[in-house]
């Protein structure tokens, strides 16, 4: 009887040893079955913190506007110039024409944000409305005439766009050379992009559309009321967005950059009033002589 216990005791004994041997030998698998989930887990969370001050590095950089723009040759670079809504163009486009005391446009509407999508539509709509308002009223000045017909001038498209675009263009290119040179001699004026030089500049004409729309009427003292109108609310626009960049400089410095921007855009205002709508009516007494003329010289003929 107690011989038979003894031996299971040793058969138990045995057993336990052959276990205790068998997760000895297996030791390494099991080590690397446990420690797997917690290396995945440091190496997860690691990864994670990485993401996390990268989203973090973004979003500072986004909030304090130091994040880096794309360069002038990518295509990223000028998608984010088209990237405004229409709430924002609406009140760049009422701050272009309500010129307030002490506040600058380019600081209170674009800040580091311009677009190119309010001054090209802007610069188009008023190109075809000085080519369509300027035919409409070359017809209401000469109808009623025995010998006008009416046929449109295309051609007014096309100079209203070259001057149109040039001036957006060119002027904005020239004075923004001319800051960036005085800004390197001159540390304490302000700077002021190209890009947001363009955007003020397609933005003043904008009062200039409705202006041209009541070029139509055939009266010379309302079509240079509203050519005073304009120029005095989107001048002041000009002139109180760039005085800032060159307060500093020297005073003739800055009245003559002053007065240059108003000229220039005195003389677009005229240019597009004499050029594209004239007050020449033809001489009806010419008119009716030129048939009675023929009519005399072909009786002469026949007799």
């Amino acid at each position: 009887m107690f011989h038979i216990e003894w031996e299971e005791v040793a058969v138990n004994l045995n057993d336990f040893e052959d276990g205790q041997g068998f997760t000895e030998n297996n030791q390494d698998a099991t080590t690397v079955s446990i420690d797997d989930p917690i290396k995945s887990r440091k190496q997860r969370k690691a990864t994670g913190n990485a993401f996390e001050e990268e989203d973090s590095d973004d979003k500072t950089e986004l909030l304090s506007g130091q994040k880096k723009s794309a360069p002038f040759w990518t295509f990223e670079y000028y998608q984010t110039l088209f990237d405004v809504d229409s709430h924002q163009v609406k009140n760049r486009i009422v701050g272009s024409f309500l010129p307030w005391p002490g506040k600058n446009f380019a600081e209170v509407y674009l800040r580091s944000n311009p677009d190119l999508y309010g001054p090209f539509w802007i610069c188009a709509t008023l190109v075809f409305a000085i080519a369509i308002s300027g035919n409409i009223s070359s017809f209401l000045v000469n109808y009623g005439q025995p010998k006008y017909k009416y046929v449109p001038d295309f051609r007014k498209v096309t100079m209203a766009a070259t001057a149109i675009y040039s001036y957006a263009w060119l002027v904005p290119l020239a004075l923004w050379g001319f800051l960036t040179w005085r800004n390197r001699k001159i540390t304490s004026l302000v700077s002021y992009s190209f890009m947001q030089i363009v955007c003020v500049y397609g933005y003043s004409l904008f009062i200039y559309i409705p202006a041209v729309i009541l070029w139509i009427i055939p009266s010379e003292g309302l079509r240079w009321c509203s050519i005073v109108v304009a120029l005095c609310l989107s001048g002041s626009v000009l002139v109180m967005t760039f005085w800032p960049a060159i307060w500093d400089d020297k005073p003739r410095i800055s009245i003559a950059v002053i007065s240059a921007i108003v000229i220039l855009h005195v003389l677009l205002a005229i240019g597009c009033k004499t050029c594209f709508f004239s007050t020449y009516e033809m001489d009806s007494s010419k008119v009716h002589n030129e048939p009675l003329t023929v009519t005399n010289t072909s009786s002469t003929k026949a007799n």
